[in-house]
């Protein structure tokens, strides 16, 4: 796929990159505990540098704008976008170290996450020149706060549709929630913004001030609301392998189908196979989904949909 500064992008993802080391262990370790990892896997991270990738494999025009690291780490992600065909125009290099997870996936698929933020300081709105951009959808993750104001209003201007990947309550995803078009977050930010874990009575609030709301509940399907039409979707059953990356699998896939002007129903049920697919493999990186596998697992999910209880709804 093409990176040539004139080509026309249909999803940009703006916000956070890092480097992942995924070790697969029998057991998540208690305190003094040591043991041994029986497999360890390298690649890149992070919300928006994930779904990058996803839309990329998924047949669009992706970039991706934030900060890399010049160190081993930047380097080597900056080699995978280039290798997956994401743009890098919007990129800014330096030397505060590359944030790095250490991910711990259990047998079951569940894991334990460890991150070091590595204190880079937020990339300046002065820092990139955005006039050249033309694309279909801007896709935040709320890591990258001082370009989401310039960006938003540069997507009013042009017409460009906004998402929010919100996974947690913090400075960027507050300040974008009631801004975009679309938001996007999980359970655990529904909890933090309402101080209560109720997800039906958090999607009716944030659902007063935002046109569209998702929030997804893992293995739980997701809730939603757009307007005066609301209602629930399941989960794909799969056999997971390790959950990591499956929101970003889900959130690139939403983004994709709002470039691709995808129908709601549409919209949601392949941003769920998404994420779905993304479970059945080691890493994130790894499991974010290439088009041809996502619609050969979308058909096969398809078939045994069946719809959540409607009393999640119902508060």
């Amino acid at each position: 796929m093409s990176t040539d500064c004139d080509t026309a992008l249909d999803v940009l993802c703006v916000g956070h990159a890092s480097h992942d080391l995924i070790m697969t262990v029998p057991h998540h370790p208690a305190a003094d505990e040591k043991m041994v990892a029986t497999t360890l896997l390298g690649c890149g991270g992070g919300p928006a540098a994930n779904a990058a990738v996803a839309v990329a494999r998924l047949g669009l025009r992706a970039g991706w704008a934030g900060y890399l690291s010049r160190d081993i780490y930047g380097e080597a992600h900056w080699a995978e976008f280039r290798a997956e065909g994401v743009d890098t125009r919007w990129i800014v290099r330096g030397d505060a170290p590359t944030p790095l997870s250490v991910v711990l996936v259990k047998p079951d698929g569940e894991r334990a996450l460890i991150n070091y933020k590595g204190n880079p300081s937020p990339v300046p709105a002065s820092a990139l020149d955005f006039s050249t951009l033309t694309c279909k959808t801007l896709l935040f993750d709320g890591h990258e706060p001082e370009l989401s104001a310039p960006l938003l209003a540069q997507a009013r201007r042009q017409r460009i549709a906004t998402v929010v990947d919100a996974g947690s309550l913090h400075r960027g995803t507050e300040f974008l929630m009631f801004r975009v078009d679309y938001l996007v977050c999980s359970e655990k930010f529904a909890r933090q913004w309402l101080g209560e874990d109720d997800p039906p009575r958090a999607l009716q609030a944030l659902s007063g001030q935002a046109a569209a709301v998702v929030i997804t509940l893992g293995e739980r399907g997701l809730l939603w609301k757009r307007g005066s039409e609301s209602g629930s979707l399941a989960a794909f059953p799969v056999e997971a392998v390790d959950t990591t990356g499956a929101g970003d699998a889900f959130h690139a896939a939403f983004a994709a189908a709002v470039a691709r002007n995808y129908d709601w129903q549409t919209l949601l049920h392949y941003a769920s196979a998404a994420g779905a697919w993304c479970c059945t493999r080691l890493g994130a990186r790894p499991g974010m989904p290439y088009a041809e596998a996502l619609t050969q697992s979308g058909k096969n999910f398809t078939q045994d949909f069946h719809p959540v209880d409607d009393t999640l709804i119902a508060g």
